[in-house]
């Protein structure tokens, strides 16, 4: 009995995983249009032309604790420093999207 529990289960979180990435992958498509019209000025292909070691790239990302989409939403939705809050501008569909989308890119180097 136990062993069906176990099944069911794993076959529900493996269901629920596979549905939820078509929904992924139109977040990483939203995030790359929000990217290009609100970030790149500053942060083309992951760079950062205010503070060159605040870029985001994986590495950095991961050493300043921005490794995460809730830190990253968090950053855009409040800003810091000299990047601007831009909660207000933009809802939370295209953040949370842009932040799928830094995240992606990281990963792939910004290639």
């Amino acid at each position: 009995m136990r062993k069906i529990w176990s099944l069911i289960a794993v076959a529900i979180a493996l269901l629920s995983f596979t549905l939820a990435r078509p929904a992924l992958a139109a977040d990483i498509a939203l995030g790359a249009k929000v990217f290009s019209a609100n970030c790149a000025a500053c942060h083309m292909a992951g760079g950062n032309v205010v503070a060159a070691n605040k870029n985001l790239k994986a590495e950095t990302l991961k050493q300043f604790g921005m490794d995460s989409a809730s830190a990253i939403i968090n950053q855009v939705t409040n800003g810091k420093n000299a990047m601007p809050a831009f909660k207000g501008r933009l809802n939370d569909e295209q953040i949370e999207a842009v932040a799928a989308y830094v995240l992606d890119q990281s990963a792939k180097g910004w290639k």
